[in-house]
């Protein structure tokens, strides 16, 4: 594996390891010749012996694992390079891992008896061009981990192979590294379809917050993100000259009476604790300015936190639309796309999971956070099993600005994958004490 840095100076022999640390050239060396500087482990020294002792000897690995997968993004369902680096750092540590029937998606157990535990991170990339100019930078173009998924996996990597050389552990771990989160429905479907939650009494995931302070971890108990749909509305008409109206269905009209009458019907019709909210992302009609155009299309989300009204929003969409078209003549097909359902943290994984952070990071890591309208896939577990989702704080504090997801600049501060190691850990042994 080429580690990619931006400290070619520092020495190291040539199977990566350090020749002189007491001269501040603490680093690993890749077979590059390039180094990685290591970072401190803000949960050192709480335990258990063989989590702090597997971390002393091998953080600079979790690194080196996330900077390689951020260098190489996939796009989703073609992780098939990730996939095939995860099958080889799990077996080579004696695991068994399968992959999903498409080539993407990896589950593997660790440990053994009745109760079992499952752990997930998602693996995809962006597609976007990166723009932060690190030395480890995407090294395709139009394709990017600006959504931290490269974390995500480095994490459970490490988690897994630590847990893999504890002396016993109280039952099964199921690690599950997910493709495709970042396009709907969610490749979660496809992890559950393939049995990846059969046996599974709870679930826990992380997603990096750059909003919160690296050493904290975002928890709350009830929806966490929102459910996603797409809607996309095709009209058409006659089409005509815009001097004569009358004379034909006014389409681009028709529109406008959609792009702001359907928001506001939805905010009189759905409760508004909901956090239920429509945006349009894309409208397309026409060429001339003189000409009535004969079809234009409207795209864009409806999100909502409340469960009960996801299942109801499709049908009073539909009808809706109809109602605001009726009186313009203009013909519509609808397309309406259910996408994830939100992510509702249950009290008692909740409470489990507050523990495991706590036990990792001390009872101060702990810190509220709010609910989001963005969309995670991983809502679709919780609709077969209980568990809890969290906020993984990757931010470095002041002076440093806060670098929102899903930005071509988004960085993050790596302290936190070890954070996220050690809370994983500490989850899942939480959970099966």
């Amino acid at each position: 594996m080429t580690v990619l840095d931006s400290r070619p100076d520092v020495p190291g022999d040539p199977h990566g390891r350090i020749i002189n640390p007491m001269e501040g050239s603490e680093a690993l060396i890749s077979e590059a010749g390039v180094s990685m500087a290591p970072v401190e482990d803000l949960g050192a020294g709480r335990g258990p012996f063989w989590l702090d002792d597997w971390l002393r000897a091998n953080a600079t690995d979790v690194l080196a694992w996330r900077r390689h997968i951020h260098a190489h993004p996939e796009l989703s369902r073609h992780e098939f390079a990730t996939t095939e680096l995860i099958v080889t750092l799990l077996r080579s540590v004696g695991l068994k891992p399968w992959v999903l029937p498409g080539g993407t998606g990896v589950v593997c157990d660790i440990g053994s008896g009745e109760r079992c535990v499952a752990l997930r991170a998602d693996m995809d990339a962006l597609p976007l061009t990166e723009a932060t100019g690190l030395p480890y930078a995407s090294t395709v173009e139009g394709a990017a981990h600006m959504c931290g998924h490269d974390a995500h996996t480095a994490i459970l990597l490490g988690a897994a192979r630590a847990l893999a050389g504890a002396p016993e552990l109280p039952g099964r771990v199921r690690l599950v590294f997910q493709h495709a989160e970042e396009v709907m429905p969610g490749g979660a479907l496809d992890m559950i379809a393939a049995g990846a939650l059969d046996g599974v009494e709870r679930i826990y995931g992380l997603h990096v917050d750059p909003r919160l302070e690296v050493g904290k971890v975002g928890m709350r108990v009830g929806a966490l993100t929102s459910a996603a749909d797409l809607i996309e509305l095709r009209l058409t008409s006659p089409g005509g000259h815009t001097s004569r109206p009358h004379l034909t269905a006014d389409l681009v009209h028709a529109l406008g009476t959609v792009i702001t009458g359907l928001p506001a019907l939805l905010s009189r019709r759905v409760d508004p604790r909901s956090g239920t909210v429509l945006v349009w992302g894309a409208v397309h009609a026409g060429q001339a300015a003189n000409a009535v155009p004969q079809d234009g299309v409207l795209r864009g989300t409806l999100r909502t936190a409340d469960h009960e009204v996801w299942t109801a929003l499709e049908p009073l969409v539909a009808s809706s639309v109809e109602s605001l078209l009726a009186p313009t003549g203009v013909g519509f097909s609808l397309d309406y796309r259910r996408g994830v359902p939100p992510v509702v943290s249950d009290a008692d994984s909740t409470a489990l999971m507050r523990a495991g952070v706590e036990a990792a990071l001390g009872e101060g890591a702990v810190a509220g956070t709010e609910q989001s309208s963005g969309g995670e896939d991983f809502g679709w577990y919780l609709e077969h099993v209980q568990g809890a989702f969290a906020r993984l704080g990757v931010w470095p504090g002041e002076p440093d600005p806060q670098s929102d997801i899903h930005r071509p600049t988004f960085v993050l501060d790596e302290r936190a994958l070890l954070c996220g190691v050690r809370t994983l850990v500490h989850t899942a042994l939480t959970t099966l004490a």
